[in-house]
């Protein structure tokens, strides 16, 4: 089952935002639009999102649309009555699920109403998910003359037997294809790989790796396995159906990518990511870990505006009917104090190729810097001479590959 919402205070049912959230604002704005169907559940999978056998009757694919626009309404209501200045939509995330088992004219109809509502900034990123079963050359096609721009293909792996054990139902041999369709077009593509599969051996991952490469893309993203209690998987590792692989092979898969993305001409430029150039950064993810603002559609969808974070109610058709009784369908909220601010900096911004202003890091926490570069988990000429941005020197928090693996100490040195 998907997992449960996290705790927080109510929102009201009319979405208004405290009025610590207004004013004038310099950050970017972007929006997250949920799609929470598939047309099969993975065993791994522990996102918000259902089959049609899952759903039942009362939250049907063919309204999402519309139901999405009254969401969209309700938000520009929502921030011009917090005095929030309107600001064009920088970037547009379509997540899932499977948005791409919508029909394009849906998918496109939706990101119209954003761009009518706010307004799409002259260079907007517009991304969606899609399965490599998912489209066709038409849809992806159509998908770009809809005014999306980029595409993230669920790969996962190119190896039969660990697609097997992630319940994943594309031919692996489809990805090539899928690829230089989407390319054809005019969009730019990105592969998410996941490694780790219970069975998968460092001689498959390579060819996962490469075989992504050999497609010639721009973006790689690459995360570990996390087996999330409540989904099938984790029912047969506890049986002992599956033996989830050791830290020193997951440690020795990341190495072996990096080794070859970095090899192939993409940098990482997040602890996860890699990209050819920075104008091929996935800049809505990047808007994430740099905490700007953003709106999130759909059911479960989290957002967060001025410091206020919120997540609407989990179930399609809940999400649905609040929406036509005219309610916000947010289900709580958190409004974020200082120190949650900070912390979350830390946490997001050490993730980041560019490093976190030694200067972000809470003064108690600025005391484990030195043991962190003797550790090899920072770079030192960073930490002491810094590095440029915008044209200013300043000491900066940068992981070294070693640090990269050992993120969340690092995160936990800083903040206690």
């Amino acid at each position: 089952m998907p997992p449960t919402l996290p705790q927080g205070d109510p929102a009201p049912d009319d979405g208004t935002l405290p009025a610590s959230a207004g004013g004038p604002t310099d950050r970017a704005f972007g929006v997250y639009l949920h799609v929470p169907f598939c047309t099969v559940r993975c065993g791994y999978c522990d996102f918000n999102t259902y089959t049609a056998t899952e759903l039942g009757g009362g939250a049907s694919q063919d309204a999402y649309a519309q139901t999405v626009l009254a969401e969209v309404a309700l938000a520009a209501r929502v921030l011009d009555d917090a005095g929030l200045p309107a600001r064009p939509v920088q970037t547009v995330f379509v997540g899932g699920g499977t948005p791409t088992v919508l029909p394009v004219d849906d998918l496109v109809r939706m990101l119209d109403g954003l761009r009518s509502t706010w307004g799409l900034a002259a260079s907007a990123e517009v991304t969606t998910e899609a399965n490599p079963d998912s489209v066709t050359p038409q849809s992806l096609a159509a998908l770009a003359a809809g005014g999306f721009t980029r595409v993230s293909f669920g790969m996962q792996s190119a190896v039969p037997h660990v697609l097997a054990t992630l319940e994943r139902t594309h031919d692996p041999r489809r990805i090539p294809d899928v690829v230089r369709w989407a390319r054809d077009a005019g969009l730019a593509v990105s592969l998410d790989l996941i490694y780790g599969t219970p069975g998968e051996s460092l001689d498959d991952w390579r060819a996962s790796v490469e075989a992504a490469l050999a497609t010639g893309v721009d973006h790689v993203s690459a995360y570990a396995l996390v087996v999330e209690q409540g989904t099938r998987m984790a029912v047969q590792v506890r049986r002992g159906d599956l033996a989830l692989p050791d830290e020193d092979d997951q440690a020795a898969k990341y190495e072996l990518a990096d080794d070859l993305l970095t090899g192939a001409g993409l940098h990482w430029y997040e602890v996860s990511n890699w990209a050819r150039t920075d104008a091929d950064a996935c800049r809505h993810n990047l808007a994430y870990w740099r905490g700007d603002d953003w709106w999130g559609l759909g059911p479960g969808a989290h957002s967060h505006v001025g410091g206020v974070r919120w997540w609407n109610v989990k179930h399609p058709r809940a999400y649905a009917d609040r929406l036509a009784a005219g309610l916000s369908p947010a289900a709580g909220r958190e409004v974020l104090d200082t120190d949650t601010v900070a912390l979350e900096r830390v946490m997001l911004g050490v993730r980041l190729a560019e490093g976190l202003p030694v200067s972000e890091v809470p003064v108690p926490g600025r005391a484990a810097v030195a043991s962190l570069v003797a550790d090899g988990l920072v770079d030192g000429l960073a930490a002491v001479r810094g590095t440029r941005t915008d044209g200013v020197r300043e000491p900066r928090l940068v992981l070294t590959p070693r640090g990269r693996l050992l993120a969340d100490a690092v995160v936990r040195a800083l903040v206690g």
